[in-house]
């Protein structure tokens, strides 16, 4: 294991803002970590980590309060503590700790500028995060630095971190905590936005997971979204704790791609779904589209009462209030002012969804550098984040905003910032299908459906004005799906009646409920009966409710009891009984419950027709028994019915039967029977008459309309289905609905009828049912469609504006209430004074709130009222409130000048001049304008004049319309007048007689005079400007220098200049300037150089040998090398020697000398070379001698030398 670290790093003290570096040795080079209160840290723009061999530091930047913690490194297994502390004097006292708010106190992690969506089950990018990654600088207001809970006890070894994903794809975030140093298993919560808890919403489009490794000690927790959806998009944030440890990351989602529908969760069946309140898709039709004009939410909540925070989140679709009040109570604060800044950011903004917004500030300095930070966050340029900079202005582009893009927006320069809220305002929530009305049942349960253009919306429920909730009972429930909403009432009564309406702050849907009694329940139906003469009949029914009482009739006419008819109720049971059924007691029976839309019906069957003959030696005779006669031989069939007609022919019961089956209309008619015999014949003429129900009506016309009423009108069908119409059933529905809702339920005998009951500015539509003793008609055709409206209220402020000897001009204010109806405009009437004949002024209406009534009689008195109109007709009429006589009132002349025109009005040549000058005056005062006591040329002046006003305009200006211009209005004697003083303004001419005064060292005086054309206007500076005669670049020296005089300074010596001069007036500078003549020379000054002496070096050096000879034993015969180093200045002289001979001269001997490499070569030496060799280095400065012993070996061994024993012996 690698050893402690040497020297370990120490405990330091520092100020707040400063930088303090901790370093720290190893005896190898190995890898450390360094820790931060247990916790890792990585690399960041707060800490700098960097190694060198051995040799390892940690750098701390910006040294803030809460960096006050126990650090550590470790090497190996080795482990070193030290501290960091903060100078006492630059604590502040902390403020009090608040419950930080996601959306503004806690940063949001910088999104990604690419990330590729995740596919199923794989995970976001993992990045291992640490607390100090997520610090704010120091810099930083409260509001923006992160949750402080989370940098003192974090938990996170991994955080979940922003991601994007496609609409329709997956995506997986990951949080990992240690729990090695927890003493129970920690508790996590996933919740988007600032409150909404993801745990309830787990199901198809979202899952949460969890597992422990055992090994590691490590837990993890996985949120898996499903299919994303666009309204998945937004801030997140992932809570761990374990018991009084705590901790927290906030994290972002970005979904691209085409919006889609969503589900959510209001109701138990839809458990599944992720329910966020936010928007995605609007669609194009809708009902009551608000057309209010554009507002500023931030501005109605600073000005709003508390008491109205929740109405106006409603109306304006703030879905996170609290976030937004928390925000607004920081704008309030007033900010200091900045001398970076020049014009700082709005304290809010606020930007449709999907649209962009700039954000622009002025710097002081154009060269400053300018962050954007959003939650705190330092932005980087994308695609959606565009930043712009010209010269002393900043800009910050947002394209294509978002809900993720609601955040509190940062400019920092250097230490000082500026900051703003941006509001992202979703579009009105508009109703894409209404509701329906409904009629049911007592005691069933009754759903209002309608369908909005966003999923997730707020929606209101009213009844009668006032708004539903979920109460104790739960008579209410409200369930969404996706886009639909419904409203729930379990067990209606009669008090749930009214009409019920839907709300959004887009608009609004009506539907009307009507209660009925509880239905009742036909236990056993009345059956038809073929019964003989003399016989019983019984007709017998059993009904659910036994208090229900009833009604018999027959042929529709209702059934007394008499001496052979009984009626009887007991319990359940209704009985009608016949006794000695006779002919006449055929037809149709019908029992109909009170207060109930249902009958009972059956028909009594007379069995027999008898026909009796006379003995057989008579001829035969027919006695008709007809039953069912209304007249004689006539017999009634309701159409469809089976006819059957019994016919006996002889004494023994002979029979013959004529039967008709489904009679219609067009079996009517008259049957003869023929009855044969030898002794003759007979006839009989049977007469039958098929009934049927009535005809439909005509369609319905509309009579007139009210506030929520409307007459109607019909006619009778034309045929009645050979029974008289005994009443009529009228029934309406909405215009864009299928239901049709019953008005009556008994027949009305009528054919004009009042509904009542409807809802104003609603289309509808009428039909009608005609009904006799058969039964309904079908239906007939609908009624043109109407909206029930109200006329408006009275036109207000109705006055005279004006009168004259034949018109009057009057002007009024529209109606207090127009209702829901258009407008289509006012009728204005007049009548003499006593007159009650009301003469239109006009011939038809007019949409102005002012009008001029023209021919009137002079002198005559008269009085006018104005009636406003719409679809329901006139209001009630604003009437004067007197008669106003008609003749002219005689009026001063006045002339009203402009508060603009009482000064000179300065006009640029070739400007437009239009000078309106208003005037009062009756009659019609004439007018007259003269310029300098001459009248204008009409040619270059035009002239306009009207009863309230004259207009002088010149199309294009010259300098000669410069002058005092006078105007005068005259009635008869008496007159007014008015002076306009023009002034036409142009470039100045040149300067003139520019000179050079003077020339010294690197100056030049100037001098010149001002131009002859000062352009009609005051001189306010001229321009100077120099170039060197050789480039002739010219460059400004001064700029609106007032005086005609100045020296020009800082010339370069040896250069040639010219000069010339602008002059400027408030148009601007003159076309040209004015030259110099005279060129100013700037001389050379001489210059005497000395070099400097300098000591000459000595780089003499004595011999010294730098590589030594080493002893050698070689081979005799063979070629050796002797080689040593050697240095010195100047090059020494090189002697060698052996055995203190000198060798220089030897044959045997060569001698090299190569860059001080010194080499001695023996050739093929013998024993005798041997013995102690030396070189000598010898030079002005010193010498040095260096020697070593070389051995000479024999190739072979001698013979004479004695071998050992058993080689002797082996030879």
């Amino acid at each position: 294991l690698p050893p402690p670290t040497i020297p370990k790093p120490k405990t330091q003290t520092a100020e707040i803002g400063a930088t303090v570096i901790f370093e720290a040795e190893t005896e190898k080079p190995v890898k450390v970590r360094w820790l931060r209160d247990s916790k890792d840290i990585a690399s960041s723009y707060k800490y700098t980590i960097s190694a060198e061999g051995n040799l390892h530091s940690l750098t701390i930047n910006n040294i803030a309060q809460e960096d006050a913690l126990g650090y550590a490194v470790i090497a190996g297994m080795s482990k070193v503590k030290f501290e960091l502390k903060i100078k006492e004097s630059e604590v502040k006292e902390p403020e009090k700790a608040v419950s930080p708010d996601p959306a503004v106190a806690e940063p949001k992690p910088e999104e990604p500028k690419e990330a590729p969506p995740a596919p199923t089950g794989s995970s976001a990018p993992d990045t291992s995060g640490t607390v100090s990654d997520c610090s704010a600088p120091e810099g930083l207001p409260e509001s923006h630095r992160p949750d402080t809970r989370q940098d003192l006890t974090g938990l996170f070894t991994e955080k979940p971190q922003s991601g994007e994903v496609n609409v329709g794809e997956n995506i997986t975030f990951v949080a990992r905590v240690c729990g090695e140093s927890l003493l129970k298993k920690p508790s996590v919560k996933w919740i988007k936005g600032k409150w909404m808890d993801l745990a309830s919403k787990s199901g198809k489009h979202l899952q949460l997971k969890e597992h422990y490794d055992r090994n590691s000690k490590v837990y993890t927790f996985e949120m898996h979204i499903i299919a994303a959806k666009a309204n998945f998009a937004g801030a997140y944030r992932c809570e761990v704790s374990s018991r009084d440890k705590f901790d927290s990351c906030n994290f972002d989602l970005v979904v691209h791609g085409n919006k889609n529908n969503y589900i959510s969760t209001d109701a138990g069946e839809d458990s599944g779904e992720l329910d966020f309140n936010l928007s995605n898709q609007i669609h194009s039709l809708a009902v009551h589209v608000s057309t209010e004009p554009e507002v500023d939410v931030w501005e109605i909540l600073q000005n709003a009462p508390p008491s109205e925070y929740e109405k106006i989140a409603f109306q304006y679709g703030i879905t996170d209030l609290r976030g937004m009040l928390k925000r607004l109570k920081k704008m309030k604060k007033e900010e200091k002012k900045s001398a970076a800044f020049l014009r700082k950011l709005d304290p809010a903004y606020q930007v449709e969804k999907g649209h962009k917004i700039k954000l622009q500030i002025e710097v002081a300095n154009p060269d400053a550098e300018v962050k954007w930070l959003k939650n705190g966050q330092e932005i980087h340029p994308t695609g959606r984040y565009i930043f712009e900079s010209v010269g002393n202005k900043r800009f910050l582009t947002i394209n294509n905003c978002t809900l993720a893009d609601d955040a509190a927006y940062t400019c920092t320069i250097g230490e000082e910032k500026t900051v703003t809220e941006l509001f992202v305002k979703e579009p009105p929530v508009l109703i894409v299908r209404n509701l329906e009305d409904q009629m049911v049942m007592k005691g069933e349960r009754v759903e209002f459906e309608c369908e909005v253009s966003e999923e997730g919306a707020q929606v209101k429920w009213e009844k009668d004005g006032v708004e539903l909730t979920r109460d104790e009972s739960f008579k209410y429930r409200f369930k969404k799906d996706g886009c639909k909403h419904v409203l729930i009432i379990n067990d209606v009564t009669k008090e749930d009646c009214g009409h019920y309406r839907v709300k959004t702050n887009g608009g609004q849907s009506f539907a009307e409920l009507m209660v009925q009694e509880k239905q009742l329940e036909v236990y056993q139906n009345i059956a038809d009966l073929t019964v003989k003469a003399k016989d019983q009949a019984v007709f017998k029914c059993e009904v659910s409710d036994e208090n229900v009482k009833g009604i018999w009739y027959k042929n529709g006419v209702e059934v007394k009891p008499d001496a052979r008819t009984h009626i009887t109720h007991i319990g359940r049971i209704h009985k009608l009984t016949i006794d000695d059924v006779k002919p006449e007691d055929e037809g149709d029976y019908t029992f109909v419950p009170e207060g109930y839309a249902f009958n009972l019906s059956a028909k009594l069957n007379f069995l027999e027709v008898k026909i009796d003959f006379v003995p057989r030696q008579d001829p035969p005779k027919i006695h008709l028994d007809c039953m069912g006669r209304t007249a004689e031989s006539t017999i009634l069939v309701v159409a469809g019915n089976k006819l059957l007609i019994f016919n006996i022919f002889n004494n023994t019961k002979g029979h013959c039967i004529f039967t008709i089956e489904g009679a219609e209309r067009q079996d009517e008619g008259v049957y003869s029977v023929i009855v044969r015999n030898p002794a003759g014949e007979d006839t009989a003429d049977i007469n039958v008459k098929v009934v049927d129900v009535p005809d439909p009506p005509e369609a319905p016309r509309i009579l007139s309309v009210g506030e929520d009423s409307c007459v109607v009108q019909w006619d009778p069908p034309l045929f009645d289905g050979g029974q008289p119409v005994i009443g009529y059933v009228l029934e309406r529905k909405k215009k864009k609905s299928y239901r049709w809702m019953r008005l009556n339920f008994d027949p009305f005998k009528e054919t004009t009828y009042e509904a009542k009951r409807m809802i104003e500015g609603v289309p509808y539509e009428m039909r009608v049912y005609a009904v006799n003793a058969i039964g309904m008609s079908r239906p007939s055709a609908a009624s043109q469609p109407f909206v029930p409206v109200a006329p408006t209220s009275e036109p207000t402020g109705l006055c005279v504006d004006d009168i004259s000897d034949t018109t009057i001009s009057l002007k009024w204010r529209p109606p207090e209430r127009i209702g829901s109806a258009e407008l289509e405009g006012y009728g204005v009437e007049y009548c003499k004074e006593g007159s009650d004949e009301w003469i239109p002024a006009f011939p038809s209406l007019t949409e102005s709130t002012s009008v001029i009534v023209c021919d009137l009689p002079t002198g005559e008195k008269m009085q006018f009222r104005v009636r406003a109109y719409n679809m329901a007709g006139p209001s009630l009429p604003a009437t004067l409130q007197q008669a106003v006589t008609i003749r002219e009132i005689m009026q001063r002349p006045k002339i009203w000048l402009p508060r603009n025109l009482r000064q000179t009005l300065i006009k640029k040549v070739g400007e437009t001049i239009n000078l309106v000058i208003p005037f009062q005056g009756k009659p019609r005062p004439q007018v007259t304008w003269t310029k300098n006591d001459e009248l204008l040329d009409p040619k270059q002046v035009s002239i306009r004049n009207s009863d309230t006003d004259t207009i002088l305009f010149i199309r294009k200006s010259e300098r000669k319309d410069s002058g005092k211009y006078e105007v005068q209005v005259q009635i008869e004697n008496v007159q007014d007048r008015a002076s306009v003083n023009i002034q036409i303004v142009d470039l100045p001419g040149p300067p003139q007689n520019l000179k050079v005064i003077d020339v010294w060292g690197f100056n030049v005086a100037l001098e010149w005079k001002p131009p002859k054309d000062n352009g009609n206007c005051d001189i306010t500076g001229y321009t100077i400007q120099k170039a060197d005669k050789k480039t002739m670049d010219w460059y400004t020296v001064y700029e609106q220098y007032r005086r005609t005089n100045c020296v020009v300074s800082d010339l370069i010596m040896g250069n040639e200049y010219m000069f010339r001069v602008y002059a400027m007036n408030m148009v601007g500078l003159s076309p040209e300037s004015f030259l110099s003549k005279d060129s100013a020379y700037i001389q050379k000054t001489g210059i005497v150089y000395k070099p400097p002496s300098y000591k000459e070096h000595d780089f003499s050096e004595a011999p010294k040998f730098t590589h030594p000879l080493v002893s050698r034993s070689v081979i005799a015969g063979y070629n050796a090398t002797l080689s040593c180093s050697v240095r010195g200045i100047p090059k020494p002289k090189i002697t060698w020697y052996k055995n203190k001979m000198d060798i220089t001269n030897e044959a045997k001997y060569r001698m090299f000398s190569n860059q001080g490499v010194l080499t001695l070569e023996i050739r093929k030496p013998c024993p005798f070379d041997g013995g102690v060799y030396m070189c000598k280095a010898v030079n002005d400065s010193g010498e040095d001698i260096i020697e070593c012993k070389l051995e000479v070996r024999c190739k072979y061994m001698p013979l004479t030398q004695k071998l050992p024993r058993n080689l002797h012996s082996n030879s």
